[in-house]
């Protein structure tokens, strides 16, 4: 019998929030951006700051991983603009969750607790 090789990872939007009179980057209010696995969604016509991203990308697979209640990665929701004269943060949030199966998102063998195939 083969194992069952499905885990969930949170979905995520990642939005700009702050004072828009402050912030100096092309940011603006309400702009988003959506993840589930490995895609990354924008809506139509809308752009996001690549260096905002590069900020952003080393959370973001943090975030969608299930983490315990008391953990800063479960409660701490809004990141900074990287630049330091910008007032622009990012507000993280998990808006659901999505199954996948191991097979599916990669070609190493899922291995038994015993360590073979």
């Amino acid at each position: 019998m083969s194992p069952d090789d499905r885990f969930e990872l949170w979905d995520l939007r990642v939005e700009v929030v702050g004072d828009s009179e402050n912030m100096v980057c092309s940011h603006t209010v309400g702009d988003y951006f959506e993840v589930s696995g490995e895609n990354l969604s924008l809506p139509p016509g809308q752009s996001f700051s690549i260096y905002a991203l590069a900020a952003l990308l080393p959370l973001i697979p943090a975030k969608q991983r299930m983490t315990d209640p008391n953990d800063w990665m479960t409660t701490d929701a809004e990141v900074a603009c990287p630049d330091p004269h910008c007032g622009a943060r990012f507000r993280i949030t998990r808006t659901g969750k999505t199954s996948f199966r191991h097979a599916e998102t990669t070609v190493v063998p899922l291995h038994n607790s015993d360590g073979h195939e």
